[in-house]
């Protein structure tokens, strides 16, 4: 009996079989199966009980999690734990112990984008360890918020795991979806100053780079938004994205020169590993699970941890007005900084910021960082009388410490050079490590030999992590440039004041590639600030500089740049152009009302990439502020003012894009006018093509309110 005909018509009914649920997947959902679970596992919700994490052990005792949301899958069956020098620390576990624990309190921030923060989470504990011989321990921890998650691994005391090596991270997030997402590369030489990238999560299974620095962001086809973050990072290696299938992301961390990740001896913890998830892009930039994540303040006096704005002798250096090194062009001179101390005392500003006034900027000073002297000022810089003659006028000098990314160099003087500071009554001092790629310069204690370490990996992180804490011991608060990312440490260490970490407003002034185009203040809330505060430097008035820089140009109308003083929050705004540029400009007067503390922050509009609106209450005051910005499209959004406090009638200053501004042609024109508003009140704001709108909100006084 001939059997081929009956064995094709099985073959082609199982093709026809295979087909039909191929057509039943959705486009980008995994198709991997998940691995077998040794047992029934174990689960947390949120307090809202939306979200949901499932960890389990699978049949070889490797861990794995997953994270469901009103049911439906956010983070698909994912791997967990790590590969050590001697043997790996990532299966053959069995669960010694479990437990669950609930917690609610609300703590206040001595400064910040709101004033009160609730912390509620549901926590799970999971005890893990190994079977066989000299059997080592391992704890995951997750906590649940209704805003996110995160998890961390604990390292106990124990006598087989003392001193290790971490050679691989296993953790791993395997996305629900091929999500949209906005990242920019790791392991290139400009650290994190990049302009943000759109692309599915596919394509990036194509990568030209390495990995991609978290916060990452992603919009899901089904209305989510998610974050990928870290928090808490303290001595250990930045975490970067590395991607490893078409939904799929993997931690890798940024090594040591001799390819070590991390070092660490029992008890260590990791970071925690955080997800921020929102049902709307707007709900993402209200969560504070980061910072929840981090311990409480440990600073017994942080009275001196106080918010302001500054101006600085900075603008001009980036335009070529000034020199950084000595010379006729010279711009930290004592008397260039009295001038700026003297506008400064005139218009109400905390500070002056003044770059180049120590030895070592003559030369290639970027490769010669070796040659700073942080206690020694250039002759024409007398920083004893620049400083008395602040404390006169109540203006504060706002040190510097370039370092050129020559660490040794600045740690061996920076008690001297905190001290020095703290003498002359500086109290804010501006860090920086201006230095491409791997080329921080280390000693190896075991070869004695030079070595050279990435900006963001487990060396730099504990600089970073000495720097904060001995200026907490000077009373010195930082702004952190080429800094490691924000992770919420400012929680725990007040004087963590501000940082850049991403293309700020100096890009305009001389970058070959244009500038920041006008999308990139609309993604950087989404991304760079999901992490905190930055020292963007906004406020440019002469938005072409024709004279100084007639190939570049500010690449906003003037609104816009008012709007960023509430978009980009930062505890320290600068007014970043030159003085001369203010004088006589009605414009002026939003950067000197906007405050830089708040007591609550809203956001009424936003879509990444092309539009933000947030509005903000200033701690001090019953006043409130708008900001709101777009991106190369003209916009009209209307703005509910339920913020409000009912019943009570306010003065809207508007500071709008005028009906025929423009970015590119027509960028300075721009409208002020006045109107009653209430919590009743609509309004229209109406954004030029790469324009915003400024808005300061006071209650009305009673002539304001007569007829």
């Amino acid at each position: 009996m001939n059997r081929r005909p009956a064995l094709s018509l099985l073959i082609l009914l199982f093709c026809l079989i295979l087909l039909a649920a191929c057509a039943d997947t959705p486009a980008g959902t995994p198709t991997t199966t998940a691995p077998s679970p040794a047992g029934e596992g174990l689960a947390i919700t949120s307090p809202d009980g939306r979200l949901e994490t499932r960890f389990w052990l699978d049949e070889a005792g490797a861990p794995y999690y997953q994270v469901t949301r009103d049911g439906q899958p956010v983070i698909q069956p994912s791997r967990m734990g790590f590969v050590l020098a001697d043997r790996p620390l990532n299966s053959g576990f069995a669960i010694s112990d479990s437990q669950t624990s609930s917690f609610d309190d609300t703590w206040e921030q001595p400064w910040g984008e709101v004033q009160f923060i609730r912390n509620q989470y549901n926590e799970l504990r999971v005890d893990l360890q190994e079977s066989g011989a000299e059997p080592r321990q391992m704890t995951i921890v997750f906590r649940l918020y209704d805003d996110g998650l995160g998890f961390r691994y604990e390292w106990p005391e124990q006598p087989h795991l003392a001193a290790f090596e971490i050679m691989d991270e296993s953790t791993e997030f395997v996305l629900s979806g091929d999500h949209q997402a906005w990242w920019i590369p790791a392991y290139l030489d400009n650290r994190y100053e990049f302009l943000y990238k759109q692309t599915s999560l596919s394509s990036l299974n194509r990568p030209t780079f390495r990995a991609m620095h978290t916060p990452m962001t992603m919009a899901t086809a089904d209305g989510l938004f998610l974050t990928i973050h870290e928090a808490s990072l303290v001595d250990f290696a930045s975490m970067t994205l590395a991607v490893t299938g078409d939904t799929t992301l993997k931690a890798d961390l940024v090594p040591w020169s001799d390819g070590v990740l991390v070092r660490a001896s029992a008890p260590h913890r990791s970071p925690w590993r955080t997800i921020q998830i929102a049902d709307s892009a707007a709900g993402l930039l209200t969560s504070h699970l980061i910072l929840n994540l981090n311990e409480p303040n440990r600073l017994a006096d942080i009275s001196w941890t106080r918010p302001g704005k500054y101006i600085g002798i900075w603008w001009g250096m980036h335009l070529d007005t000034y020199t950084w090194g000595s010379g006729p062009q010279h711009g930290a001179t004592t008397a260039n900084t009295q001038a700026y101390m003297d506008f400064a005392a005139r218009y109400g500003f905390d500070g002056v910021l003044v770059e180049g006034w120590n030895v070592g900027w003559d030369g290639d000073w970027f490769r010669n960082g070796e040659n700073f002297q942080f206690t020694t000022p250039y002759d024409d810089f007398d920083i004893a009388a620049v400083t008395a003659y602040g404390r006169e006028l109540g203006v504060a000098l706002i040190g510097h410490h370039e370092t050129g990314a020559a660490v040794l160099n600045y740690e061996a003087q920076l008690p001297q050079a905190f001290a020095y500071y703290q003498d002359l009554g500086v109290h804010l001092v501006k860090t920086g490590y201006v230095g491409a790629g791997q080329s921080i310069k280390r000693i190896d204690e075991a070869t004695g030999e030079v070595v050279r370490e990435w900006h963001h990996g487990q060396f730099m992180v504990r600089h970073y992590q000495y720097v904060a804490e001995l200026a907490a011991e000077y009373q010195i608060m930082l702004d952190i440039h080429e800094p490691i990312k924000d992770t919420g440490l400012r929680r725990t260490y007040p004087n963590m004041m501000t940082r850049e970490g991403a293309r700020g407003m100096e890009y305009n002034a001389w970058s070959a590639d244009g500038g920041n185009p006008p999308e990139h203040e609309t993604i950087l809330p989404f991304t760079r600030m999901m992490a905190g505060p930055m020292d963007f430097t906004p406020g440019i008035f002469d938005l072409l500089f024709a004279e100084a820089r007639p190939g570049n140009r500010v690449n906003t109308t003037l609104a816009k740049q008012l709007a960023l003083y509430v978009v980009l929050y930062s505890p320290w705004q600068m007014a970043a152009d030159l003085p001369a540029n203010y004088e006589g400009q009605p414009a002026f007067q939003f950067i000197l009302d906007v405050p830089v503390d708040w007591r609550d922050t809203q956001v009424l509009h936003a879509q990444i990439g092309d539009y933000v609106t947030y509005v903000r209450q200033d701690r001090g005051s019953d006043d409130w502020y708008l900001g709101s910005v777009t991106d190369e499209e003209a916009r009209v959004l209307e703005a509910p003012l339920t913020f409000l406090t009912p019943g009570v009638t306010y003065v809207a200053e508007i500071y709008a894009d005028d009906p025929a501004g423009d970015w590119q042609t027509n960028p300075l024109a721009l409208t002020i006018t006045q109107m009653l508003v209430d919590s009743e009140t609509l309004l229209t704001l109406r954004l030029a093509a790469g324009g915003g709108q400024a808005i300061r909100f006071r209650p009305a006084t009673p002539a304001e309110l007569a007829p």
